[in-house]
Parts: structure tokens; C-alpha cells; sequence
């Protein structure tokens, strides 16, 4: 099988940490090609969507650390057609490309993307929560989402609570994420400037979500494969900072899911799978879930790292991979021979 993570710069690799570096060392050392390439990297030559890759050499041995992996991967640039890969995994920040995803297009009915790309279109901003959340479900805090200032400032006078939470729409990783209090009235207004306008003269939509009580102790992320939960971790703040995320200081913790939060994953699970979400990062407060990642779901290295040998969630998702493959393979091999019986009528 090869595979072609479309994700950032590999001189960005967190050698310890990073979610894709651990996916990527799975499938080389099950013998898989793997190419990388960012977004900017996708070209078409000939009418063919093409893009510069980077290709990893195949290991005699595999190294057993990440770090190590890292270190002795041996990179080669080449030019390499989408279509000619088995499968191509989406490991992409936000926001969003749509560029990127129009060049997709053209191989999607020939390759195996996780996660689809008609489901990244719909998932790929904090807006998609909503969709879980109706008159009979109580999973997700109340949620506002504006560009209007006024409308904003009158949801926060208007809240029971003393707290909110403040976010962009497009943020990852804790990025801009803020707890505003209401004895702060006076600042909240030159904070909504900020975060809605942009330098270019354009504004942007943020979220503004009850606050959750129980917060200050930290939230649960749980990664979620074909809508199955395969492994979660609890992530506690900093003493100088609210936010929960490791790449924001925060820490990690074994966590055990509770009967509220398996609810919670059978809820969602099929509406995630049926709109091709297969490998996805949801991020649970309370029982209630605040936020669905689908891009570039992280906390593999840390969630194997608290649970040591017990879990090892990159071979899960690899083994969901192959499986994919194999059956669009075998659906590929069935239609060629039905279509030579009818030609040979």
C-alpha cells in the first residue's frame, strides 16, 4: 500500500509528540510507502493532479522511538500523481484550504481519503458541534456564533453565568481561545473588535459558548476511529493558563471514559462516519462535547505515553486503513471482472 500524508512541513515535526510522525513510522514499518506533502505542493501537469512530494526511503530497521525514526528517515523529493496512491491521508492545520480541496476532487473516486472530503468541507470549522445539538439533546454548551458585536455583547449581559468562553472559528490548538467574566464588561467590547476584525478590512465569525463548570479541572479528548472511541486522555491546564491543550502547557492524565461520555460516542458516532469522518479528535467537557477535529486530530504520542504498552492507538488506525484499502481494491477487481464477462458476451 502507499500512502500520501498531506500535512505540514516535515522540518515542523514534533520528533516526540506528533500524532502524523507516529502514523507515518506505523506504515513504513508495516512495509507501506509513504510519501508527505503540504497543501502548496499540489500541481497539475497534464491535465493530472500531481504533487511534490516527499518520499521516504524504505528502512532495513525500523527504529523503535519516534525521535530516532525522525532522525534517520531518509527524504527524497519527487513528483508523483495523486491517483496512483492507495490512499491519502489528510493531516493538514486549519483552516481549511478549499483550493487544496478542488484539486482532491479530481482523484477522489480513485483513492481512499481519510477523512472525506465532503465531510472535512462540513467539519472543518467549530461550527459543526451545531449539528449535534437540537431541542431534545443536551450534548453541547449553548453556543453563539457572530460577527455582530452587539449581538454578542447583549448574549454575555444576557447569560445566568458569570463566565464565558470567548474563541475564532477557524483557531486549533487553544490558539485565541479566552475566558471572559462579566465584572470585565468594559473590555469585552475592544476584545470583540479585536477578534472580529481583520487587517485586510474583513471580519471574522467567534464562537461565544457557556462556560462549562468543571473546566478550571481540565477537559477529555477523545480520538474516534470508524466511530469507535480507541483511546483518550485527560488534559489539565497550567497554573498561569485555562486552556486544557498540551501545546498551551497543559498536562496529561489516564482517563477512563464514563457511561456519559460512551453515550456521548454512540450519539455521534454514525453521523461522523456516515459523513466519512473515520479518524476524529472530540474534545469533552462534562459530558458535553465541545469541539469535533477533524483535520489533524492530535494526542496519539500522549495518549500511548499514559497507558505505556496497553494501547498503541497508530496501529488501530493504520489497521482501519488497510482494511479500507483492501475493500476498495476488492470492489475495483469485482467490477473489472463483471464488465470483461459483458464485453466478452
Amino acid at each position: 500500500m502507499n500512502v500520501c500524508f498531506i500535512m505540514y512541513p516535515w522540518e515542523d515535526i514534533d520528533p516526540e509528540n506528533d500524532t502524523s510522525l507516529a502514523l507515518i513510522k506505523e506504515c513504513v514499518k508495516r512495509g507501506h510507502g509513504v510519501a508527505m506533502c503540504t497543501p502548496a505542493n499540489l500541481t497539475i501537469r497534464d491535465s493530472v493532479t500531481n504533487a511534490f512530494c516527499m518520499f521516504i526511503s524504505s528502512m532495513d530497521k525500523v527504529p523503535k522511538t519516534l525521535k530516532a525514526f525522525y532522525n534517520k528517515a531518509e527524504l527524497r523529493e519527487e513528483m508523483l500523481p495523486l491517483a496512483g496512491f492507495d490512499s491519502i491521508f489528510f493531516r493538514a492545520n486549519p483552516p481549511l484550504d478549499p483550493i487544496m480541496l478542488n484539486f482532491l476532487d479530481s482523484v477522489k473516486e480513485d483513492v481512499f481519503i481519510i477523512n472525506s472530503l465532503q465531510g472535512m468541507r462540513e467539519a472543518n470549522n467549530k461550527l459543526y458541534t451545531a449539528a449535534f445539538g437540537d431541542a431534545h439533546s443536551n450534548i453541547i454548551p449553548n453556543t453563539h456564533v457572530s460577527k455582530n458585536k452587539e449581538y454578542l455583547v447583549q448574549q454575555i449581559r444576557e447569560s445566568k453565568a458569570d463566565k464565558m468562553i470567548l474563541k475564532p472559528l477557524n483557531g486549533f490548538g487553544g490558539s485565541g481561545v479566552i475566558l471572559i467574566e462579566k465584572s470585565a464588561m468594559n473590555n469585552i467590547k475592544s476584545l470583540l473588535d479585536f477578534y472580529i476584525t481583520s487587517g485586510d478590512g474583513s471580519s471574522n465569525y467567534v464562537i461565544l459558548q457557556d462556560y462549562i463548570e468543571g473546566a478550571d479541572e481540565g477537559d477529555v479528548r477523545i480520538l474516534l476511529l470508524n466511530g469507535e472511541p480507541v483511546g483518550a486522555m485527560k488534559r489539565v491546564p497550567g497554573k498561569d493558563d485555562h486552556r486544557s491543550n498540551v501545546s498551551a502547557g497543559g498536562s496529561i492524565q489516564k482517563h477512563t471514559l464514563t457511561k456519559v461520555e460512551k453515550a456521548l460516542c454512540k450519539q455521534i458516532g454514525p453521523k461522523l462516519v456516515k459523513d466519512g469522518l473515520y479518524f476524529v479528535g472530540i474534545d469533552v467537557i462534562g459530558g458535553k462535547l465541545v469541539e469535533v477535529n477533524v483535520m489533524s486530530p492530535g494526542g496519539i504520542t500522549y495518549i500511548n505515553k499514559v497507558y505505556k504498552s496497553k494501547v498503541r492507538v497508530e496501529e488501530h488506525v493504520i489497521d482501519f486503513l488497510e482494511s479500507k484499502v483492501e475493500d476498495q481494491m476488492q470492489a475495483f477487481d469485482r467490477r473489472t471482472r463483471l464488465r470483461k464477462t459483458v464485453q466478452d458476451a
